[in-house]
């Protein structure tokens, strides 16, 4: 969290005039904190639940607010994750005007991503949820393309009536646990784990947090802002959009949806499953017609972050081990396709897909990592978005059958609109305009390799990730069965 804003600071010095060193310097911070995210990988042990490498400061002492960051087989993968992809996005980004401000924006929001993974206190999780919205805001007005203005106010204005109901659960919940002579603090493992609140308040401050989670994953009906926000954001921001913005949300439900208000979650399970598998099958349905191609994949997004919820609320070690895994998958896959998309759009200024056909002609190598990008995001065995899936289904069949059967649908049509816009984009015969379209570079190649590489690897052996995953998952489960009636079935035996 530290280097990404000491960049920042450093750059913002930096003469305008000089652009290269301003890129060199945002690389070396980014790939620094890539470094430091391999060192926390290393130093994390396998076999342990609970907050590894813990760091405490008191920080405003009257309000039991603190200065508190830790990590553990949830968070981990995340901060990992968020590393890579802003490497890789900062490397591929090709900045028009004022590239000082780009990389400064660009390393203050991850720094806001970071926080939010590692935090441990409330106040200081809110105050890093916040600052993610400034940056962002700025990258998609400043950088991105005719529409962009409208975009980015309607990102903002989303997600902060979201965030304005999470500060009013936040101090609810606080004020509510300090009765009685209680000490007032905001530290989420003490919250957790010490409750008093009568069960409808905990629906209702679940509620009020689950509000802006459900604007940032987002959920359906309040998925409309994506769609624009991701069109109009240059290519680095839609990355970190779709690859770890979006999934803030999803960890927003697990991290402080579930573990807060483990009764809550229980109970109102079936609503939040019901809205995964809507935005399933209408984010399918409505790619499937798009002829934009880079709005295509982000409503592929809601499609598959639909899956993530459903393995979130199926409460079973399979659907939140492989919800998890799909934050991932979905990070790496479709931060991928954005860097493709924003590769033709370079080469041919449209994204039409009925203006382009037949680009494997002339760029065969552009058109064989789309289609493996393509694949993944799909579901194929052997690549990276078929664990995660599986996953999320099989745990969802033993405990929400119907739900489960409804959301493989979403599986065929996946295959059917990235399928169809593969063949439109990249089959048939050339105009003359797509016969002389440039292959990938040297240096677009080795953007795209790390993602590659990574979709091939969780594909084949994800059992790393999952053995880091799984002891902090079952203690969630655990917290929620020892606060509530829940038990949860046990998949082997078919129950």
């Amino acid at each position: 969290m530290v280097l990404p804003v000491a960049a920042a600071v450093v750059i913002a010095v930096v003469p305008r005039s000089r652009p290269e060193i301003v890129r060199a310097l945002a690389l070396l911070a980014a790939v620094l904190e890539v470094a430091l995210s391999g060192v926390l990988l290393h130093r994390f042990r396998t076999g342990i639940a609970g907050f590894q490498l813990v760091s405490q400061h008191p920080w405003i002492k009257d309000f039991g607010i603190s200065w508190k960051v830790g990590v553990d087989g949830i968070s981990l993968f995340l901060v990992v994750l968020t590393a890579v992809l802003f490497a890789v996005a900062m490397a591929a980004s090709t900045v028009e005007h004022d590239l000082k401000a780009f990389m400064c924006w660009m390393l203050v929001l991850e720094a806001g991503c970071v926080g939010v993974f590692l935090s441990l206190d409330l106040f200081l999780f809110f105050i890093f949820w916040e600052v993610v919205l400034v940056p962002m805001y700025f990258l998609i007005g400043g950088w991105g393309y005719e529409r962009r203005v409208y975009a980015a106010l309607k990102f903002f204005l989303y997600t902060m009536l979201g965030s304005a109901l999470m500060l009013v659960g936040i101090l609810a919940l606080v004020f509510l646990e300090a009765r009685g002579g209680r000490p007032i603090t905001f530290d989420l493992v003490s919250l957790a784990n010490n409750q008093h609140l009568a069960g409808a308040t905990a629906k209702w401050l679940f509620l009020a947090f689950s509000a802006s989670f459900a604007v940032k994953v987002p959920l359906f009906p309040l998925h409309t802002w994506l769609p624009d926000a991701h069109t109009e954001a240059p290519t680095a921001g839609s990355v970190i959009l779709a690859g770890v913005l979006l999934k803030l949300g999803t960890y927003g439900f697990l991290r402080f949806g579930l573990y807060l208000f483990p009764k809550a979650a229980v109970d109102l399970a079936p609503v939040l499953l019901t809205l995964g598998v809507i935005g399933i099958v209408y984010g399918a349905l409505v790619a499937a017609v798009q002829r934009d191609l880079k709005r295509l994949v982000a409503y592929s997004s809601v499609a598959h972050l639909g899956f993530i919820v459903l393995g979130t609320f199926a409460l079973t070690t399979q659907g939140l081990q492989g919800g998890l895994l799909q934050m991932i998958n979905h990070g790496i896959s479709t931060g991928a396709l954005f860097l493709l998309v924003g590769m033709i759009y370079e080469r041919r200024h449209t994204r039409q897909i009925s203006e382009l056909r037949g680009l494997q002609r002339s760029a065969p190598v552009l058109a064989g990592v789309f289609m493996v990008v393509m694949l993944s995001s799909i579901g194929l065995p052997g690549l990276n978005g078929f664990v995660g899936e599986f996953l999320v289904l099989l745990g969802t069949f033993v405990t929400r059958r119907w739900w489960a059967v409804v959301a493989v649908t979403g599986v065929i049509f996946a295959a059917v609109y990235l399928l169809w816009a593969y063949q439109r984009v990249f089959h048939g015969t050339p105009d003359e305009a797509n016969a002389s379209v440039p292959d990938m570079t040297w240096r677009e190649r080795a953007v795209m390799l790390p993602l590659v590489v990574l979709i091939v690897f969780l594909g084949v052996y994800p059992k790393p990730v999952l053995d880091r995953m799984a002891p902090s998952v079952n203690a969630l489960l655990t917290h929620i069965e020892r606060h509530t009636s829940y038990q949860q079935p046990d998949v082997a035996a078919g129950r």
